[in-house]
């Protein structure tokens, strides 16, 4: 580029000489005719030619030049990768409309040349960060499900994207076995990360303190400085202890524990609490453990608004409905029962609720948030014969699976 510049430069010097040795020789051969050259003022005569060749100098760098290098300094900020850049500023008023045309053609190329190369580094970034917070993802909630003898627990979380934002957890700690489902209000690979460290806080005060209400408001009174105002967490949680059999819930602004009761052979809603949490930082005088009645047969369904908020239409034009929970509740009521028992299992009512939503997602599947599903039936520890195939039939399948 730089011997380019220099030729220029040379050939306009070139050119506005020989432009005053023409004017100058002009000026010689009219006095030559009239023979007066002895009255000829030379002094006058060099003034005009100084100024007509700084006139002439004027237009050629306004004209020509001075563009030409801006548009050159530009493409050398843009090949060196410079973060500098400006609008190449140029007065049309003086210059050769050609000219004028191809300088703001190749402004409006190295600009949109600018949004692609800052648009690519950018998506190669963020690129990177989803994959690091999968991996991460992968090894730390994928964990192998802990087993509770006297449950039977199926469990399972699909993300709509790389990275999910909603999942489920089974923390076992002497005779006590704790199980929740969260959903981040907010998505990013920062919330992600503060899911993940609600999650090892919850693991480790699930270690120092027995009932739920201690683990989440010590959780929440950690986290709650440390998070941003726009990032809230909804929480449903049961502790099941093993010893005396006996059910226990705490909830943060999650959706509702649906419970079917084997005895009255009818399911009914327990409401959640509405307090989310790092809406307030003290929560322990709010937060309450409260016993569930769970008899053996009974089973109690845990999940995510992604179900009761799934859309049968592709995209949101106005006529699409959601699945909401008369649903739900209706998939886990209506769910086959094991032959001449009539009693229901985790795995029926699970892989029921999974048809269902799977007929209500017939036409071409579009998921549009995380989903979330834990079906725990209280079995007494015998073992479960007959049950359903762990492998749904394809032929029960439309269009949205687990998978």
């Amino acid at each position: 580029m730089k011997y380019t510049k220099k030729y220029f430069d040379l050939w306009i010097n070139i050119v506005i000489t020989l432009i005053i040795l023409s004017n100058l020789g002009f000026v010689f051969f009219i006095a030559s005719i009239n023979e007066s050259l002895e009255n000829i003022n030379f002094i006058w005569i060099f003034l005009v030619l100084l100024i007509e060749s700084l006139v002439i100098s004027l237009i050629i760098t306004n004209a020509y030049k001075k563009p030409i290098d801006e548009l050159q300094a530009q493409i050398i900020n843009f090949m060196s990768g410079k973060s500098k850049w400006e609008k190449i500023n140029v007065n049309t008023n003086y210059m050769n409309p050609n000219v004028s045309f191809i300088l703001k053609f190749f402004d409006t190329v190295l600009n949109a040349l600018k949004n692609i190369k800052e648009e690519f580094i950018s998506g190669k970034a963020i690129k990177w960060e989803v994959q690091l917070a999968t991996e991460l993802q992968e090894k730390l909630l994928n964990k192998k499900q802990e087993n509770i003898p006297s449950l039977q627990v199926i469990a399972k979380s699909k993300p709509a994207w790389e990275i999910g934002w909603d999942s489920y957890d089974i923390i076992a700690w002497d005779d006590n076995y704790y199980i929740y489902v969260w959903d981040a209000t907010w998505h990013g690979v920062w919330a992600w990360f503060v899911m993940v460290m609600v999650n090892a806080l919850v693991s480790w005060f699930s270690k120092v303190f027995r009932k739920w209400n201690e683990i989440l408001a010590n959780t929440n009174e950690i986290l709650k400085p440390r998070v941003k105002s726009n990032i809230l967490m909804t929480m449903l949680l049961l502790r099941w202890n093993e010893t005396e059999k006996r059910l226990f819930m705490t909830w943060a602004g999650h959706e509702y524990l649906i419970i079917y009761k084997h005895s009255l052979w009818k399911c009914f809603k327990i409401k959640s609490w509405w307090l989310a949490l790092w809406m307030t930082k003290n929560i322990h005088k709010i937060l309450k453990e409260q016993e569930i009645k769970f008899e053996k047969n009974d089973i109690v369904v845990l999940y995510t608004d992604g179900i009761t908020e799934c859309l049968n239409r592709r995209e949101k034009d106005g006529n699409e409905v959601m699945f909401w929970e008369q649903r739900l509740v209706d998939a886990v009521q209506n769910s086959p029962t094991l032959p001449w028992t009539g009693i229901k299992t985790a795995r029926w009512v699970f892989n029921n609720i999974t048809i269902e939503l799977s007929k209500f997602l017939w036409y071409k599947h579009r998921q549009f948030d995380d989903i979330t599903l834990v079906v725990a039936h209280y079995n007494g520890a015998e073992a479960i014969e007959n049950d359903f195939p762990e492998d749904i039939s394809k032929d029960f399948i439309t269009e949205w699976d687990w998978e």
